[in-house]
């Protein structure tokens, strides 16, 4: 295998199998369309999407079109529920590798230096990513007060996932290349100050959108209170750990440096959010909690529900081990992550800690997101 990529060149191996997994999904899908289309993708990638813009809690296929579940026949096709499952995990994982991969190579092309410096820059763009996917969800929230989309399928499917992943990166890649540009014609002294700029730029449009969409439509409302106490919550959470792995670990956060911070916070917003949107959001104005779209806080939410007792499930909630469990996966990469994997390979261990960070904002700034506007 080695002399084969030796032979080639790693970045046409890595073309080559992109197209040829590309070809064998869209070939299946044209061969096959009961097993491969409707059994698979639709029921596992599309159809969630489907489900996600029209927030229907189910969607299935009759005649090739979808309709909720409640109005389908018995005999309809497949059915698919917003959300993730451990299926569409399973197609996500391998592609997000391969991407990652990509990035890798584009790296390497564009020659870019100061790593450090490009991770914090990209921060604003992590932050865009889950503003952005709340513009979908206000986009249904609109279809479900109207019964009018303001952004119709399939666009509007480009900011739904797996779709908004693309959409967020092909953002995130020109950003990138436009910035290192202008630092190679010396139009700016570092290319991570534009593109902090540009990710600044596009969160705020998004921002002032919801905002706007608060202001005048009747199916978003503000609420204030949701990112004050959410955002206390996640910088408080990570302040605490900080201090106690400077105090009781410090050797854990010499590779990550203040990273580490970043990254904890990442994951805490997350652990807050899910415990705010779950458990008390009803306590902070809006008219119900919200409801797990993910896999592992649903079940982590529901395992919490069945081994404590009601009575005491009625005053801590639910959700708030998910926030355990995040704080302590951040502090597990930052054990990972020591002095000997950056100088080693600095451009992957940069790349990988961006996407834990994404990881955990993306979704984290959604679900607060979600909350804060009413959708």
């Amino acid at each position: 295998m080695d002399d084969f990529i030796d032979r080639f060149g790693a970045e046409r191996v890595w073309a080559a199998t992109v197209a040829s997994l590309a070809a064998v999904v869209v070939l299946g899908a044209l061969l096959f369309p009961q097993r491969v289309y409707a059994e698979i993708i639709w029921q596992y990638f599309w159809g969630p999407v489907v489900a996600d813009a029209h927030s229907w809690n189910c969607a299935t296929l009759v005649d090739g079109q979808a309709v909720p579940c409640n109005d389908a026949p018995a005999n309809a096709g497949p059915t698919a529920e917003p959300g993730y499952t451990f299926v569409s995990y399973a197609g996500y994982i391998p592609t997000l590798v391969l991407m990652l991969t990509g990035v890798i190579f584009l790296i390497r092309r564009l020659e870019i230096e100061r790593y450090r410096a490009g991770f914090f820059a990209l921060f604003p763009l992590m932050l865009f990513g889950g503003a952005l996917r709340v513009v979908e969800d206000a986009n249904a929230a609109a279809y479900q007060y109207t019964g009018e989309m303001a952004i119709e399928l399939p666009w509007s499917g480009f900011i739904i996932s797996p779709l908004i992943y693309f959409t967020v990166f092909f953002v995130a890649l020109f950003a990138v290349v436009a910035s290192v540009w202008l630092e190679r014609n010396d139009y700016v002294s570092g290319y991570e100050y534009p593109l902090a700029g540009i990710g600044t730029a596009a969160l705020t449009v998004t921002l002032l959108f919801l905002g706007y969409t608060a202001a005048t439509k009747q199916y978003s409302e503000f609420y204030p209170l949701v990112p004050l106490v959410i955002l206390v919550g996640a910088t408080l959470t990570t302040a605490i750990t900080w201090v106690a792995l400077e105090r009781f670990a410090p050797e854990l956060n010499r590779g990550t440096g203040y990273m580490g911070i970043v990254v904890i916070w990442a994951h805490a917003v997350d652990g807050v959010a899910n415990v705010i949107g779950l458990d008390w959001a009803t306590s902070l104005g809006l008219p119900a909690n919200l409801v797990p779209k993910h896999p592992i806080n649903r079940a982590i939410a529901n395992t919490t529900a069945d081994v404590l007792p009601a009575n005491i499930v009625s005053i801590t909630g639910s959700a708030w081990p998910f926030l355990l469990v995040k704080v302590a996966a951040a502090v597990f990469v930052i054990w990972i992550f020591d002095e000997t994997v950056f100088e080693d390979s600095p451009r992957y261990a940069i790349l990988l800690m961006i996407t834990v960070v994404a990881v955990g904002l993306g979704p984290g700034t959604r679900d607060m997101l979600r909350a804060t506007f009413g959708v």
